[in-house]
Order: structure tokens, then sequence, then C-alpha cells
């Protein structure tokens, strides 16, 4: 298993494992998908992500849109 600091060359999406406080790559790839808005971030600028859900986040503010929205209460 691969830790974000393992610098090799890859390309394609990466499969990650989010932990806390690190992530662990299972298949290679150099980037991840931002769960919120669908833009690649490089695994060298991966910063946020949610151990809970399994997904990446573009920045803080998209995080926190995210987190917010999680617990917005239900209408109905």
């Amino acid at each position: 298993m691969l830790t974000r600091f393992d610098h090799r060359p890859y390309s394609g999406e990466a499969e990650i494992r989010y932990d806390t406080p690190e992530f662990r790559v299972i298949r290679a790839g150099s980037y991840v998908r931002c769960a919120v808005t669908g833009v690649a971030i490089p695994l060298d600028e991966l910063r946020y992500w949610s151990v809970e859900r399994q997904e990446a986040y573009a920045d803080g503010p998209t995080a926190m849109q995210r987190l917010r929205a999680e617990h917005r209460p239900q209408a109905g």
C-alpha cells in the first residue's frame, strides 16, 4: 500500500482509503475527484476529506458546504 508521501509518476484516478490524519493509496493514480464539485484534485494537493464518508473535497469551503448539507434539517 502506498501513502500520500510516495511520489511516483502515475496517471489516472487513484483509489484512496481516507484515514486520520493521512490517506492511503489503494490503487495508484495522480488525482481523486471532489465529492461535491467533481473537480480533479491532484494527490499532492489533497488536504480535505471525510473519513466517515470516505470522500475528498477540493478545498475547505467545499468541505464545509458538504458538512452543512449533512446537518441541514430535512423538509417534509
